[in-house]
């Protein structure tokens, strides 16, 4: 039996005469072993010792780990030890076997890594079993002076032994190291379980690794890995992609021209990627290039003997750029709103590889096709994300806006991919502009406001923007923006109506967003507000042969819901004749009113058939006439109503009117039917009120201009107007005296203006006339003071105490009751108000009997109270006696006259001892003239019962 299949013996006497024949050999070996042990292998333990496994499996391959009697055991499956592996182990130096593709190398400089836990690692295998010793390292004679002069620290990866130790059953290959008493065994196995994972990611040739009992197994798909272990199941997805090098990027001979790159990302089981933040480079196993990359790289990649850093070399720069033009793929194979989370966002890079990978893979993603688009994969350089993460937006805009991206991109938490790639985002403004122009379905534009409605609800930034947002109407036109559009509750009968300045969004777009940008929400009265322009110019527009019909007819059906408006009156409608008229300016057919109307009056006659179309009430509100209108205007500035006389009017009385409410048209009804006329303004609650409003036009102008019986009302009296009998006429037609009098027709005694003055006087100085004396002195009360003078011509004649109408040249006007004792009565003008006398001698021009009169002399100045039946009448009228007496005189005489009594010009009474005489001084002098014949009675009889009977 070979005890030393692997020729170690050989190979001990090799290194043995090496060290012999080169002083500093033992020393170059220990230095190059011990740099080895405490740098670059100072960590890689279980990573050599997978790689060892994985590259002699090749696939499938086993590796358990385990501490047996104070040694760490790691045995693996695949092919044994042979004789080249035990030279590369004792040669520090790489494997041979590196020009495999997808092999790391067995056996190679990689296994110093076992010094850094043991002195004596052994290898046994089915085909033989060595040992490395540092304790017979140092015991061989020839070197004891080297092992001196390094204070017994020896190389121990170069003297190889032979060992007939046996590798477990179900292995072909087992490493055992015996710990030093400074190796934590627990750690050391915890160390492992962690690294385990990866290891199995990285390393294909491997479907299992056990430590300490737990295991860990891959199921490689293809473009899965499944990782199961004790704490569950992981996946990967992966991408793969080998090739040759050029010839530029060659390393040399002993390095393999192929490469090959994997790229790995852990995903759920429904594909969604879990993106990494913090990682290595795997080449394949980890190094310490530091990345920050969403996805790990594994790759063929030229590295550092120490394996923890990528060589600078041509072969480097390829592989990236591969791995880089493979990365899409793998971003591709996730869910397409997943995608984004696989691009590298800007960040500081941890490493050279970091930054360069970076920059390589931002530049691929973004010529690749892979970024989710409306309708198909985008390549990012000219995609454009919406602001406003809206499907249905997008969907919409997929036709306006080429290369658009799926709208869920524009949700933050793809925020920094979209920048990473310079993917430019479509903003609210350039969403207006893009819609600015373009021709789509009003149904369309409802699609669009109903898609960006839940953004801009809470967001006053984007409504703000949205100010141009295009707005198609109902006559077919774009408005740029909402604001000052309407937007109708039942539009439907405005559908077809082209009125040039409405701006009724259509129907079929309305959404409450425009309502929210500035359209206002219309309701009938609204609509109708917003036709008040093409209205006010329907006729003219008629007359110019503009259609109008559709205007009328969607004016009508709004006033049926919202009620009238007073400039409806100018909407143009068809009269009989087939021309069109304002509605005022229409009667409609059938209405009594037609029948008080004069034959040549200027209003015209609905048209029938459009009439009955539509009820009396409607028509009515829009000014058609049913009966005689009325114009209602509580804040008048002037006589522009467009009534007949309205300036006449405006300047009766005093003051202008403050309100006009007024009955039209009154000019045109027939002068032999004003009783009908009368009758049915009474009928109306409008117009009789118009009729009845204090100071107004109806009753002003009616008064003056009616004809009843062929003469203005204020020409009659009513029937009850005893005051006015002789002056005035009875209405001879039977109105009742509520509308008589609200007609004009005169109920009583009144003087109203200088016309009223000037047609009382002039029928007081009628001799056709018999006026009574009460109604005589009444009315030449009412005139005294009643107008300005100067607005009236004196009379001619006028009507004196004697009943008669006289010429009013030698007349004078009464203006002291004792005066008729020495005037005659047919030249005596009396009111019944003693101080009517001065303005009415004014008004009639005529002097005061006063001015004419002569005085008295002569008689006894008497006190009053001298005078016994006199006080008797004042204690009995209970008023107090005057101060002044009384001069009495046995007969009295003045103006050549004898009289009872006279007042002097110096105020003082004079009167004849007798009843009449003293009692007509006494009411005087006491200013009780009202009590005269009472006292007159008294004085003739001065007992109680007098004044009582």
């Amino acid at each position: 039996m070979n005890t030393d299949p692997f020729g170690t013996q050989r190979l001990r006497e090799a290194v043995l005469a090496a060290w012999s024949a080169s002083p500093t050999r033992f020393r170059e070996d220990a230095n190059a072993e011990e740099d080895l042990r405490l740098g670059a292998y100072r960590d890689r333990l279980l990573v050599e010792l997978a790689q060892n496994a994985a590259d002699a499996a090749g696939f499938g391959g086993r590796l358990r780990l385990s501490i047996v009697d104070n040694e760490l055991r790691a045995a693996n499956t695949g092919a044994p030890l042979d004789a080249e592996g035990v030279a590369a182990l004792a040669s520090l130096r790489a494997s041979a076997k590196r020009d495999i593709l997808g092999t790391v190398g067995q056996f190679g400089v990689g296994f110093s890594a076992v010094l850094s836990v043991t002195d004596e690692p052994e290898v046994v295998s089915t085909t033989g079993a060595v040992r490395f010793s540092a304790r017979r390292t140092r015991e061989i004679p020839e070197i004891q002076d080297h092992v001196a002069a390094r204070s017994g620290q020896v190389p121990v990866l170069r003297m190889v032994w032979p060992t007939d130790s046996v590798v477990p059953e179900g292995f072909d290959t087992e490493v055992r190291l015996p710990l030093r008493p400074d190796v934590d065994h627990a750690a050391l196995l915890e160390n492992f379980r962690e690294q385990a994972p990866d290891l199995l990611l990285a390393l294909p040739g491997l479907a299992s690794i056990e430590v300490g009992g737990s295991v860990w197994t891959s199921t490689d798909s293809g473009d899965t890995v499944v990782l199961t272990g004790p704490e569950g199941t992981t996946r990967w997805m992966l991408r793969r992609a080998t090739g040759k090098l050029s010839d530029t990027a060659g390393l040399g001979m002993e390095t393999s021209t192929e490469w090959m790159v994997c790229w790995a990302v852990p995903v759920t089981e429904s594909g969604v990627p879990q993106p990494l933040t913090e990682d290595v480079l795997h080449a394949p196993t980890p190094t310490d290039e530091r990345l920050s990359l969403p996805a790990r790289l594994l790759a063929s990649l030229p590295i550092e003997a120490s394996r923890r850093h990528v060589m600078s070399s041509p072969a480097v720069q390829e592989v990236l750029a591969e791995a880089a033009k493979l990365y899409p793929s793998l971003v591709f194979g996730v869910p397409a709103m997943h995608r984004t989370a696989l691009v590298p966002v800007p960040g500081f890079p941890r490493s050279d590889v970091d930054a360069q990978l970076r920059d390589l893979l931002i530049a691929e993603l973004r010529t690749q096709a892979w970024l989710p688009g409306v309708t198909e994969s985008l390549k990012p350089a000219s995609a454009r994300v919406l602001e406003i993460p809206s499907d249905a937006l997008a969907d919409l805009l997929s036709d306006v806006v080429p290369n658009l991206a799926a709208a869920q991109l524009a949700a933050p938490e793809h925020a920094h991919a979209l920048a990473a790639l310079e993917i430019s985002r479509l903003r609210i403004p350039e969403i207006v502009a893009a819609l600015t122009g373009i021709d789509q379905e009003p149904s369309w534009w409802r699609q669009v406001y109903a898609a960006i409605a839940p953004f801009a609800e809470n967001d006053s930034a984007i409504r703000d923007n949205l100010s141009g947002l295009p707005v198609p109407l109902v006559d077919g036109r774009t408005l740029p923006g909402p604001r000052g559009t309407l937007l109708a509750d039942e539009p439907e009968f405005l559908s077809d109506l082209d009125v040039p300045g409405l701006r009724l969004v259509h129907p079929a777009a309305a959404h409450p967003l425009l309502e929210r940008l500035g359209a206002r929400h219309a309701g009938a009265a609204e609509l109708l507000d917003a036709l008040q322009e093409a209205v006010e110019r329907s006729v003219a527009d008629a007359s110019a042969g503009l259609i109008v019909s559709g205007l009328a007819h969607a004016v009508l059906g709004l006033v049926g819901q919202a009620g009238g408006r007073p400039w409806l009156k100018s909407l143009a409608l068809p009269d009989s004749d087939g021309d069109w008229r304002a509605a005022d300016e229409l009667a409609l057919p059938g209405s009594r009113f037609l029948e008080v109307l004069d034959p040549d009056s200027p209003l015209g006659l609905l048209d029938p058939e459009f009439a009955e179309r539509w009820s009396a009430d409607v028509l009515s509100a829009v000014g058609v006439l049913t009966g005689f209108a009325v114009i209602v205007d509580e804040e008048p500035i002037g006589p522009e109503h467009d009534l007949a006389d309205e300036d006449e009017w405006w300047s009766f009385g005093t003051e202008e009117p403050k309100r006009v409410v007024a009955v039209r048209d009154l000019d045109l009804v027939a002068d032999d039917k004003w009783p009908d006329a009368l009758r049915l303004l009474a009928l109306e609650p409008a117009t009789w009120q118009a009729l009845r409003e204090p100071g107004g036009y109806t009753a002003w102008w009616i008064s003056r201009y009616a004809l009843l019986d062929g003469r203005a009302p204020r020409f009659w009296r009513t029937a009850s107007a005893h005051d006015l009998v002789g002056l005035y006429d009875p209405l001879p037609i039977e109105l009742g005296d509520e509308l008589a009098a609200a007609a004009g027709v005169r109920t009583h005694l009144e003087i109203k203006d200088a016309s009223d003055a000037e047609d009382l006087l002039e029928r007081l100085g009628d001799p056709a006339r018999s006026v009574s004396h009460g109604v005589s002195l009444r009315a030449h009360a009412a005139l005294a003071g009643s107008v300005d003078v100067s607005l009236l011509d004196a009379p001619e004649r006028v009507r004196v105490l004697s009943g008669e109408a006289v010429d009013a040249e030698d007349c004078v006007v009464l203006d002291a009751p004792w005066l008729l004792a020495v005037l005659p009565p047919n030249r005596v003008v009396a009111a019944l108000d003693d101080d009517a006398a001065e303005p009415l001698a004014e008004l009639l021009d005529l002097p005061l009997a006063s001015e004419s009169a002569g005085d008295v002399t002569g008689g006894e100045l008497v006190p009053w109270a001298e005078l016994g039946a006199v006080v008797v009448a004042a204690e009995l009228l209970g008023f107090e006696l005057p101060l002044e007496g009384v001069i009495v005189h046995d007969q009295l005489t003045a103006n050549g006259q004898r009289v009872h009594w006279w007042v002097d010009r110096q105020n003082r009474v004079h009167c004849e001892d007798t009843p009449d005489g003293l009692a007509r001084a006494l009411a005087w002098a006491s200013d009780h003239w009202i009590d005269r014949h009472v006292i007159h009675a008294i004085l003739e009889d001065p007992d109680p019962r007098t004044v009582l009977a």
